[in-house]
C-alpha cells in the first residue's frame, strides 16, 4: 500500500491547474500547513506576489523566517510561479 499524500498532492495540483492565477491563492492553506491557515489569509496575488494577512506583527516576523520553506511548497503546487509573500497585518 502507497502513502496517500503524494497522490493528495497530485490530485491537488492538477485542480490548481484549472484554477490559473488564483491558483497560489488556494494552494496557500496546504503550502503553509492547517494551523497556520487557521490564522492567515492568502488575499491577493498579482505579479509573482501573494500577500498574506496575518493577525499582528509577531506572526509577520515569525512567517517571513519560513518564507523559502512556503515558497518551494507553492511553487510545487501552483501552475502560477510564485516569487514573493508579502505578509501583511490585518486591519
Amino acid at each position: 500500500m502507497q502513502p496517500a499524500g503524494p497522490t493528495l498532492k497530485k490530485i491537488f495540483g492538477e485542480a490548481l491547474r484549472r484554477e490559473g492565477q488564483d491558483a497560489p491563492l488556494l494552494a496557500w492553506p496546504l503550502a503553509c500547513g492547517s494551523r497556520t491557515a487557521e490564522r492567515t489569509s492568502a488575499v491577493s496575488f498579482a505579479d509573482g506576489v501573494l500577500t498574506v494577512s496575518v493577525p499582528d506583527e509577531t506572526w509577520r516576523r515569525q512567517l517571513l523566517n519560513f518564507s523559502p520553506q512556503y515558497l518551494t511548497a507553492l511553487n510545487q503546487l501552483s501552475p502560477e510561479p510564485v516569487k514573493k509573500i508579502e505578509f501583511v497585518t490585518a486591519r
